[in-house]
């Protein structure tokens, strides 16, 4: 017993990974879907398009480096979160595909969904494996969510309790949308964060939150306005960042009186920021995942794959 395949196939990014148990050593392939210009995102089935069109690579690319034929098991993200109803088209590429290499190589699958691949690989990359037998609060924060939810360890995955969400618009989304309008390609998160350092301007921001849950449709429009009020871009993006910023403190302060001082983790695209990290991390000494575990991948399911394995 030594190696895992994790396969996540999202609305963003395909993803292959493969954790050796025996070095702790964990080996990732991925490859984010094909927008064009000017567009936010995909639609599903121009998604689950992309992934056909992109996995068998990746596949093929980790080969290269590991014998997926001694593979222990397999795991696989089969929808956005670990609640009944949840269903995305675009993971039914990355179940078929791994249900095919299980049948061929005779080795178990275990399913996950998203939301769980990405806090395993928050958890694996901060060296807090012992949260798996604990509980906290997780964020998952991103394109497609913005959501905290009560977590409680099971030695192999989390069961989840919703604890806050937007009410609008999410995180990733609110990135997006003020970085198309300041000209850069999506996504766009790693170019407003470069912008944004360029900014030396402080700004008094006041999020808006009913009760724990956040509303960030007005980021859009104040980033607009400061657009055409002819402010530079750099402030526009040091603005937008700050906002999303000062929210998630604000949740994450409500959360923790209302549930008490339990250990805070943060997961998902938009937390690979380092400004936001670093701020959220002086303040609440909370737990990130790295930046190459904090975008969509496929670690956290192969992490998981390994951790179920252990129990079959």
């Amino acid at each position: 017993m030594s190696l895992f395949l994790g396969i996540d196939t999202s609305n963003y990014t395909t993803s292959v990974a493969v954790y050796n148990s025996k070095n702790g050593e964990m080996l990732q392939r991925k490859q984010l879907l094909p927008v064009k210009q000017g567009q936010l995102g995909l639609r599903q089935s121009d998604a689950v398009f992309h992934h056909t069109q992109q996995l068998h690579a990746l596949v093929e690319d980790i080969a290269k480096e590991v014998d997926l034929s001694g593979v222990s098991a397999l795991g696989v993200s089969t929808r956005p979160r670990p609640v009944d109803g949840s269903y995305m088209p675009c993971f039914t590429v990355g179940e078929n595909t791994a249900r095919i290499i299980s049948a061929v190589i005779k080795k178990p699958l275990l399913t996950f969904s998203h939301q769980e691949g990405h806090i395993a690989a928050a958890l694996f990359s901060a060296a807090r494996e012992d949260l798996f037998e604990k509980e906290f609060l997780a964020f998952h924060i991103s394109g497609g969510t913005t959501e905290a939810v009560l977590a409680k360890g099971s030695t192999s995955s989390f069961a989840v309790k919703e604890a806050a969400k937007t009410l609008d618009l999410n995180a990733g989304q609110a990135v997006d949308r003020v970085g198309l309008m300041l000209g850069l390609k999506f996504p766009c998160g790693p170019q407003l964060e470069q912008l944004a350092l360029n900014n030396t301007e402080k700004f008094k921001v006041r999020p808006t939150l009913k009760g724990a849950d956040c509303c960030l449709s007005g980021l859009e429009n104040q980033c607009k306005k400061m657009l055409d009020n002819g402010e530079s871009k750099e402030k526009i993006a040091a603005f937008c960042l700050a906002f999303i910023q000062a929210t998630l403190e604000k949740m994450t302060e409500k959360l923790l009186e209302q549930f008490g001082n339990l250990p805070v983790i943060f997961a998902g695209g938009v937390m690979s920021n380092s400004i936001i990290r670093n701020a959220l991390t002086e303040k609440f000494g909370t737990t990130f995942a790295k930046p190459e575990y904090s975008a969509d991948n496929a670690a956290g399911i192969a992490y998981l794959a390994y951790k179920k394995y252990t129990e079959i």
